[in-house]
């Protein structure tokens, strides 16, 4: 088991700007980071996630207490909220090198539509060149923050995830390997949202678009006809959605619960603050 010093190492800050902005569909952006210390970050592919942070309007960067070391959370939480950087979660869609550059795709809920926009949202949506973040990110390739691992044995490869995981599943079938079976579910807001991606021809990828108040992925899941051998699964998407999910193919599929890697990116009706909270006080749960 790693020490919290081990784990730690793994991480460093890395303060970076804004390269260039694109809008990929109603739905999405994405925003390329480029500058010196991306030099040290080191994402491990597939959903490689980390912290970003994000000034306040009218704030030139984001204001974060790096200096305090290992106690720089504790730090940031006793800064008043409207003063200190807003944290969110993200996953690396590529990096590359020479220049040193991250995209990053964002939802614009709220800004599309739908749900009501959070400072992240916004700020994505304004984003523009030279504009000043701060990422809290990888700095070796092999760590705890990759969560796509398919066991030894694994026959074939189920992903099913909304927009929020997008960018984790383009990321994990950009380096699925050559031959690999898969079944993937991807559900959108709008047929506008839908990407190319490169796939094999072992690869079978179903988009799916959200009307009001439907989950088309868990029902689309729910009724397929799956191959038969080992399965990994991989969801991720809105918390409700994915325990529905989870325990679909733990409880009615009789898949070994070990073989389902699930997240909850977001929740209706919740902060990722409170959700962070939730799970450092233990409250956020792990439903069966």
């Amino acid at each position: 088991m790693s020490s919290q010093s081990e784990i730690a190492a793994q991480y460093g800050f890395f303060e970076a700007r804004v390269v260039r902005s694109r809008r990929l569909g109603p739905t999405m952006v994405r925003v390329t980071f480029g500058g010196e210390q991306l030099k040290g970050f080191a994402s491990g592919g597939r959903d490689q996630s980390f912290s970003l942070f994000l000034p306040h309007p009218g704030q030139d960067a984001p204001v974060l207490p790096i200096e305090e070391g290992e106690h720089w959370f504790t730090a940031w939480r006793a800064l008043p909220e409207d003063v200190r950087a807003v944290m969110r979660s993200y996953t690396v869609r590529a990096q590359r090198r020479e220049p040193d550059e991250v995209d990053v795709d964002f939802a614009l809920h709220g800004l599309a539509g739908h749900g009501t926009a959070g400072p992240a949202a916004r700020w994505a949506a304004g984003a523009a060149p030279g504009d000043r973040v701060v990422l809290l990110g990888p700095a070796v390739e092999d760590n705890r923050s990759v969560c796509f691992r398919p066991p030894a044995g694994t026959d074939w490869v189920l992903i099913a995830a909304d927009e929020t995981a997008l960018p984790a599943a383009g990321g994990i079938l950009d380096e699925l390997p050559a031959g690999t079976a898969a079944r993937v579910w991807i559900e959108v807001p709008h047929a506008e949202d839908i990407q190319d991606f490169e796939i094999g021809a072992d690869v079978e990828l179903t988009w799916l678009i959200r009307d009001a108040g439907t989950t088309p992925l868990v029902e689309a899941v729910r009724g397929a006809d799956l191959p038969a051998g080992a399965p990994y699964a991989w969801i991720a998407g809105e918390a409700g959605s994915v325990r529905a999910l989870r325990r679909h193919l733990v409880g009615e599929r009789g898949i070994d619960r070990r073989a389902v890697t699930f997240s909850g990116y977001w929740r209706r009706g919740a902060s990722e603050e409170q959700l962070r909270l939730e799970a450092m006080s233990g409250d956020a749960s792990d439903e069966e």
